[in-house]
């Protein structure tokens, strides 16, 4: 009989398979385990919850060297011939427990702009809309009604940027003629004069995490001048001039651990303190302009306190709570991620606090990198480039994952869905697309747009997408 066990015990390690789970930065999870190869996503989902101690079940998908697990360890080992002589390591990634409906429909086609809109904005909370327009003003729009709300005017020159702080208090835009404005989208009016110091126009505008500071007052301003700007809307001066790039700064963010970065057509991206402006770190490796920078935390960041549950805060205190306590969650144990996108085809992935030098390079466009993006989750990178395709990265390695085709000109800018399943990608010709992460395919084609599309956002709490282009409409798409 000891022989017969012993056949049955050698049977069942036939049919199994040792894995090794372990979350995206690679952290094991347990010791590797014997899995039976019938064992499929279902019940690696218990297993993460049960072993990471879940008083709640959360939702997971599993990677096996990046593709994701779709059906029983067996079929799948069968299917791309993997060896079960070593260990398998499969990577847990957390999903959010809601999901985002695709946008399938415009439902609203508003006039108002007389020139081209050349940015779109959703407030954190999701429950306002605000665009820039080459007719110098800037326009808040009501959801509910799906019109115009106010028309913000005081610019002379085209708007270029528009930035909501995290707590939903202010608006600031930025121009050709190199002014920024603070407005207030209560009622659409200036809070103060035009604040003054750029010499070329604003390309950029990010606000200091609600984290770190609530209420917001500070943000920071790039500018084809070369320098960076840090100003105070409470003492509606700028505070801190980040002088040390020798060419224009494209592109700024300021990062959850309070440092701001910029890069700029130096090919370099540098990384600042913010209480004196002192320079921290020079990134160095793109051989061309650097177009675009992105946060894996930039989700986060953007809508501070606000989630998809629509809650409401009773003050800044609490805000900057509930805000703390979300990008902790994000964070995890890992370093902050940065992305750069450039003219020279690439893409670099940081990781700013422990190196000056790029954790991955990142090849395959065909022609400038015009915007990339982290997934709110931090999981995933996409990417939009004049080659007119978006790609897809894996968020924490910088892998390459699929390329999305069916644009039929350069694609202008992405926007991600709340829960990082869908991507939005607007283009020169004239049509927004929706992406699925999950098959890698088209989800859904939205033409309307008479003329090319250079501005798109998805809304935070998920419900709405907005678009503006050269035809000066705006345009609002839902589920």
């Amino acid at each position: 009989m000891e022989i017969d066990g012993a056949i049955e015990q050698q049977r069942e390690l036939n049919n199994s398979v040792m894995c090794q789970l372990s979350d995206p930065e690679g952290t094991p999870l347990g010791p590797p385990l014997y899995l039976p190869q019938s064992a499929g996503p279902k019940e690696l989902v218990q297993m993460v919850n049960k072993l990471l101690n879940n008083e709640e079940k959360y939702p997971y998908a599993f990677y096996i060297s990046d593709q994701e697990l779709l059906v029983e360890l067996g079929s799948y080992l069968t299917k791309n011939k993997v060896s079960v002589e070593k260990v398998l390591t499969i990577v847990y990634q957390p999903q959010a427990v809601f999901r985002i409906r695709p946008v399938t429909r415009c439902s609203a086609t508003i006039a108002g702009h007389t020139e081209a809109v050349l940015s779109v904005a959703f407030s954190p909370d999701g429950q306002q809309l605000a665009s820039g327009s080459g007719d110098t003003t800037v326009r808040l729009w009501d959801l509910n009604t799906q019109t115009p709300l106010f028309t913000c005017k005081g610019h002379k020159n085209w708007v270029l940027s528009i930035a909501w702080s995290p707590d939903g208090e202010h608006l600031v835009s930025g121009s050709k003629a190199g002014e920024l404005q603070c407005w207030d989208p209560k009622n659409g009016k200036p809070s103060g004069n035009p604040l003054i110091g750029h010499k070329k126009w604003i390309t950029g505008i990010s606000w200091e995490p609600v984290h770190l500071s609530a209420p917001c007052r500070r943000f920071v301003s790039a500018s084809k001048d070369g320098d960076a700007r840090i100003w105070d809307v409470t003492l509606r001066k700028c505070v801190i001039c980040l002088t040390g790039h020798t060419l224009a700064v494209t592109c700024v963010k300021w990062g959850g651990d309070g440092v701001i970065y910029t890069g700029s057509q130096d090919c370099t991206i540098k990384v600042w303190e913010t209480s004196q402006g002192k320079l921290i770190r020079e990134l160095k490796g793109h051989g061309h302009w650097v177009n675009s920078l992105a946060l894996s935390t930039e989700y986060v960041l953007r809508t501070g306190a606000f989630d998809h549950t629509g809650k409401k805060f009773s003050s800044p205190e609490e805000m900057k709570k509930v805000a703390l306590e979300r990008y902790n969650k994000m964070k995890g144990n890992a370093p902050e991620r940065l992305v750069s996108g450039s003219d020279d085809f690439t893409m670099f992935l940081w990781e700013p606090a422990v190196s000056k030098h790029p954790k991955t390079r990142m090849t395959g466009h065909q022609q400038l990198v015009n915007h990339v993006y982290f997934s709110p989750d931090g999981q995933w990178i996409a990417s939009a480039s004049f080659d007119k395709s978006v790609k897809l990265w894996n968020g924490t390695t910088g892998n390459f994952v699929a390329a999305f085709r069916g644009h039929v000109g350069p694609v202008y800018q992405i926007s991600w869905s709340a829960d990082s399943r869908l991507l939005l990608s607007g283009s020169k010709d004239s049509t927004l697309k929706v992406w699925d992460i999950r098959t890698k395919k088209l989800k859904q084609d939205l033409p309307g747009h008479a003329d090319e599309v250079f501005a798109v956002d998805w809304s935070p709490d998920g419900e709405k997408v907005a678009s503006g282009g050269r035809d000066r409409v705006l345009k609002l798409w839902m589920g």
